[in-house]
């Protein structure tokens, strides 16, 4: 019954209504509001919007026939193999309003959060074992001294928290995008979660990107139903990307007071994948305070949410936190704080070999020529300014700068001194006062 995706264990589809794990009333009245809503009147369409095998969506559709909520047409419906046709009684359109009331919610039932917990041990962030080579696959387009990999390799494997600082401009950013393409299996992602009654949407397209299935076999679609509970979606293990917009509020649910639901916070979202937390320092709230409140999470792999009556209740904490920043660690965090981050990486600028390897693997994808006066005086006369202090950015910065201006002159891609020196004013604005 297991479908593995990559090495995941798949969560086996329910076999009977009291396997969905949800109490009658809340089904019952899920399938009346989806009724309601969407006007489907077929069994297996039915089957299809609420996210539960057709044979217990026939049950639940025979349980409100026995209340006397929902009755059938008696139209077979020729374009769905003569099915019968079903709709709501009087008394089903008056108990559909009535759950509305309660919660807008319809559509696909929710995973109960005990059965949604066994899910994330099974697909665990700490269960992937990383290789060097799938790693250095992924941030090949960088140029990284050797010794980084040796840091990011254990860190990223061991799924604990990491984080990155140094000097900006380095690729920072685009190592922990490197390290959520290494990553790249399959998780699933709950459509919504159910706690104490309460309904709390997960599933994100903006933040989960949903797998494809194959095009070429038009089966594959169907195929594929019954293998897995369909109250999950299969996709890519999800990454949150923040920077300085993050505030302590997108760590709590969001209850929306007209849809009376939950919206599953971000780490929540990222559960199974990577939370990265750029530029860490530029946030409203310090950075000592955004870490205190992932220091349960990270030591005891559970977070604790609230509902609006104020209960408080632990989800899963199965994420891959990094944190990235500009500052000094010792600047920005106490020691304690420190002692909770378990990988501490510095990325440098490159050293002046590294610079010119990563100036001429640029000029080589922009098709610029590269030309050893202008080399020469980007080295001699342009760097000394500034210490020798080299950034990763800057080969890019500089070269496309050069490109701009050649295209603008119209002539072909070459680089000069002169036109160094034009490409550099650009990258760095010179002190100056300007009278308001």
């Amino acid at each position: 019954m297991n479908m593995m995706a990559s090495n995941v264990i798949a969560p086996p589809p329910p076999r009977t209504l009291a396997e969905v794990g949800l109490n009658t009333v809340m089904m019952r009245d899920i399938l009346l509001k989806t009724m309601f809503r969407t006007n489907m009147d077929t069994a297996t369409g039915l089957s299809k919007l609420i996210c539960l095998p057709l044979t217990l969506t026939q049950e639940l559709i025979d349980l409100c026939r026995g209340q006397r909520l929902v009755e059938a047409t008696g139209t077979l419906h020729a374009n769905s193999g003569g099915e019968m046709g079903y709709q709501l009684a009087d008394a089903g359109k008056a108990r559909a309003l009535d759950a509305l009331s309660q919660s807008e919610y319809y559509g696909a039932m929710p995973v109960p959060l005990a059965i949604y917990r066994e899910q994330v041990k099974r697909q665990s962030i700490r269960n992937i074992q990383l290789t060097r080579a799938q790693l250095t696959a992924a941030m090949g387009h960088l140029i990284l001294p050797p010794t980084l990999i040796d840091q990011l390799g254990p860190a990223v494997s061991s799924g604990r928290s990491i984080l990155m600082y140094g000097p900006p401009g380095n690729g920072k950013s685009s190592i922990s995008n490197g390290i959520r393409d290494a990553i790249g299996d399959r998780i699933f992602v709950p459509r919504a979660v159910e706690y104490a009654g309460q309904v709390i949407v997960v599933y994100d397209p903006i933040v989960h990107s949903a797998a494809v299935e194959s095009e070429d076999d038009p089966t594959a679609l169907r195929k594929s139903g019954n293998r897995f509970d369909n109250r999950y979606v299969l996709c890519d293990r999800p990454t949150v990307i923040t920077g300085g917009e993050l505030s302590l509020d997108m760590l709590d649910l969001t209850y929306n007071p007209t849809a009376r639901t939950y919206t599953a916070p971000l780490q929540m979202k990222s559960s199974g994948g990577v939370f990265i937390v750029d530029d860490l320092g530029r946030q409203a709230e310090p950075p000592q305070k955004l870490v205190n409140r992932w220091i349960v999470p990270l030591e005891e792999s559970r977070d604790i949410l609230a509902l609006q009556s104020g209960e408080k209740f632990e989800v899963p904490f199965d994420t891959l936190v990094i944190f990235s920043t500009n500052f000094h660690p010792n600047e920005i965090f106490d020691k304690a704080a420190l002692r909770r981050i378990f990988f501490k990486i510095k990325i440098d600028g490159p050293s002046q070999s590294d610079y010119l390897k990563i100036f001429s693997l640029v000029a080589k994808k922009r098709k610029m020529p590269l030309d050893e006066k202008a080399l020469l005086h980007l080295l001699k006369v342009k760097y000394p300014t500034i210490n020798n202090v080299y950034a990763n950015y800057q080969p890019i910065f500089l070269i496309d700068q050069m490109i701009a201006i050649c295209e603008f002159e119209g002539i072909p891609y070459q680089m000069s001194p002169e036109l160094v020196d034009r490409a550099w004013s650009n990258m760095f604005v010179r002190e100056e006062e300007i009278l308001h």
